[in-house]
C-alpha cells in the first residue's frame, strides 16, 4: 500500500481496518515531505508534535474498536493564513515571522476534532495577496508538474502539496481565486464555499468581506468530505450563516440528467488560450453526454468584475492591515525614538512590494474625496454583478466556465507586470464578489502536459449542485 497516495476514505479505512496505523501514514508523509518539499517549498512550517500526539490518539482509538471519525488519521496541510494553536502563523510575511498563536482557527479546529492529523503550515503570497505564490516572504512554490512554473497563489503551497501527495488534503482561502485558480495550475480539486458557508474566525483577513476558507483535493469526494466537516454556524464570526449543512456525501451520485448548464459568452472571449477553450468546450460536451441540457446566459458587467474586485479588496486589506504596527504582536523594528518612526520602519521592514503597493491602493480609494467616487462605486457595480449571477440562475442551476485563461505560467513571467497578474484572476473574482460558491475540477491538459481546470459556478449555498456536477464529471472523464 502506498501510503501517500490514498483517498480520505482509503486512508481513514486503512486506519480503521488495522492494515496500518495514523502514525504511520504521517511518518510516511514526513518522509515524502523531506524527500520532495526542498524543490517545491510547499510547506512554511513543520508541525511533526501536535501531528503525531493527534495520531496516537486516532490509532488508540482504532485498537479500541471503536468507529473512527471521518477524518480519523488523514494527514492533512493548513494555509498559513489559519490560526493554529502553539504553531507558527505567519500568513507568508515577515511581520509575523515570530507569531505563535494562542488559539486555533474554528476550521483548524472542526478538522482536528474530526481526526485530522495537521502536518504542518503550507506556504502562500503574503497576507493571500497574489496570483502565484511568489509573493511570499520566505520562497516561493514551484508546481509540482513543472518546476519552472508556478503553482497558483494564493493557496500554492496547498494545491501542490496535494499534487505532490505531500498531504491528502489542504484547507486553503479564496479572496478572488486562491483556491480555485492553483487547483486548476496543479490539477487537484478546488472548492471555495458560499461567504458565510464556513466560519473565518481565526483567519487572518485580507479582505473580510470577499474571504472564503476551503479544501484543495484529490478527488470531489474528498473535497465533499472536508466541507460537511468544517460548515454550519459558529458564533465566533458573526458573518457565519445559521444555514442548515447538507449530507455532501450523499448528494454526490444523484442523477444530473435533466440539469441546466449555464455558458456566458464573457467567460469565452478575448485572453482565452486556445488549449484552454478546447478543453473546457470538452468538458462541456462531456456534461451534455450526461445529459445535462446547455443553456447561453449573459453576465453583462463581467468586463468590470478586476477594477471592482482591485478597488474592494484593497481597501479592506487597507483597513485590516493597519493592525500590523509593531505596538504588539508583529515585527518591531529596532533602534527607533519615536511612536510614528516605529510605525513606519516596521511596517516598511515587514511588509512586502505587492503588500505595500495594495495598502496603498486601499487608502487611496477610501481617502476623503474619493471614497465615494472610487469605493463607493465599486460596492454599486458589486450589487450589478451580484444581480447577473442571480437572473442567470433563474433560467439555469449552474454556470460552467474556465477557472483560468491560461494553464500555469513561468516563475518571473509576470512578476513585474501587476496588472497582467492581476488579470489571471478574470474568471474567478466575480464569485467572491457575488458570494457563491465555485469548484474547479481537472478537465485536461496542454501539450506540454500543464493541467486545465473547469470551473462550476452555483448558487448561494447550493454546494451540493456544484459538487454533485464535478462529480459526474471526474467519473465520466
Amino acid at each position: 500500500m502506498d501510503l501517500k497516495s490514498l483517498t480520505i476514505d482509503a486512508a481513514r479505512s486503512a486506519v480503521q481496518q488495522r492494515e496500518t496505523t495514523a502514525l504511520a501514514l504521517a511518518e510516511a508523509h514526513y518522509a515524502h515531505i523531506q524527500k520532495e518539499d526542498g524543490q517545491i517549498g510547499a510547506f512554511l512550517t513543520l508541525s511533526k508534535e501536535r501531528a503525531l500526539e493527534q495520531a496516537d490518539r486516532i490509532d488508540r482509538t482504532a485498537a479500541e474498536g471503536t468507529t473512527l471519525p471521518p477524518l480519523g488519521g488523514v494527514p492533512v496541510g493548513i494555509k498559513d493564513v489559519m490560526s493554529t494553536r502553539g504553531v507558527r502563523t505567519t500568513a507568508g510575511s515577515k511581520i509575523l515571522e515570530k507569531y505563535i498563536p494562542p488559539y486555533d482557527c474554528t476550521a483548524v479546529a472542526r478538522m482536528e476534532a474530526a481526526g485530522a492529523v495537521v502536518l504542518g503550515k503550507m506556504n502562500c503570497d503574503e497576507f493571500a495577496m497574489g496570483s502565484s505564490n511568489e509573493n511570499s516572504a520566505y520562497h516561493p512554490v514551484r508546481n509540482p508538474r513543472d518546476l519552472s512554473r508556478v503553482p497558483g497563489g494564493s493557496s500554492g503551497g496547498s494545491a501542490a502539496a496535494v499534487a505532490s501527495d505531500m498531504a491528502v488534503v489542504a484547507l486553503g482561502s479564496d479572496t478572488g481565486g486562491s483556491i480555485r485558480q492553483p487547483a486548476s495550475f496543479c490539477g487537484v480539486v478546488g472548492l471555495m464555499p458560499t461567504y458565510g458557508r464556513v466560519s473565518r474566525y481565526g483567519l487572518i483577513a485580507f479582505a473580510s468581506s470577499l474571504d472564503h476558507i476551503g479544501p484543495l483535493a484529490k478527488t470531489v469526494k474528498d473535497a465533499a468530505i472536508v466541507l460537511r466537516t468544517i460548515a454550519g454556524r459558529d458564533p465566533m464570526d458573526s458573518t457565519s450563516a445559521d444555514v442548515p449543512v447538507p449530507d455532501y456525501v450523499a448528494e454526490l451520485d444523484k442523477p444530473v440528467r435533466g440539469m441546466k448548464l449555464g455558458v456566458a459568452k464573457e467567460y469565452f472571449g478575448e485572453g482565452l488560450d486556445d488549449e484552454v477553450r478546447q478543453a473546457v468546450e470538452a468538458a462541456i460536451d462531456k456534461l451534455k453526454e450526461l445529459g445535462c441540457e446547455i443553456v447561453p446566459v449573459s453576465l453583462p458587467h463581467t468586463p468590470y468584475a478586476i477594477p471592482t474586485y482591485y478597488l474592494i479588496a484593497t481597501a479592506e486589506a487597507s483597513s485590516n492591515l493597519a493592525r500590523f504596527d509593531g505596538v504588539r504582536y508583529s515585527h518591531r523594528a529596532l533602534g527607533v525614538k519615536t511612536l510614528s518612526e516605529m510605525y513606519r520602519r516596521s511596517r516598511d521592514e515587514g511588509f512586502g512590494t505587492e503588500v505595500k503597493r495594495r495598502i496603498m491602493l486601499g487608502t487611496y480609494a477610501l481617502s476623503a474625496g474619493y471614497y465615494d467616487a472610487y469605493y463607493l462605486k465599486a460596492q454599486k457595480v458589486r450589487t450589478l454583478l451580484t444581480r447577473d449571477f442571480d437572473e442567470a440562475f433563474r433560467k439555469v442551476d449552474a454556470i460552467v466556465t474556465p477557472t483560468s485563461p491560461t494553464a500555469a505560467f513561468r516563475l518571473g513571467e509576470k512578476s513585474n507586470d501587476p496588472l497582467a497578474m492581476y488579470l489571471a484572476d478574470i474568471y474567478t473574482v466575480t464569485a467572491d464578489l457575488a458570494g457563491i460558491p465555485g469548484i474547479s475540477v481537472p478537465c485536461g491538459e496542454t501539450k506540454e502536459k500543464l493541467p486545465i481546470g473547469l470551473q462550476i459556478l452555483g448558487k448561494h449555498f447550493d454546494e451540493s449542485t456544484i459538487l454533485r456536477l464535478a462529480h459526474a464529471y471526474e467519473q465520466a472523464a
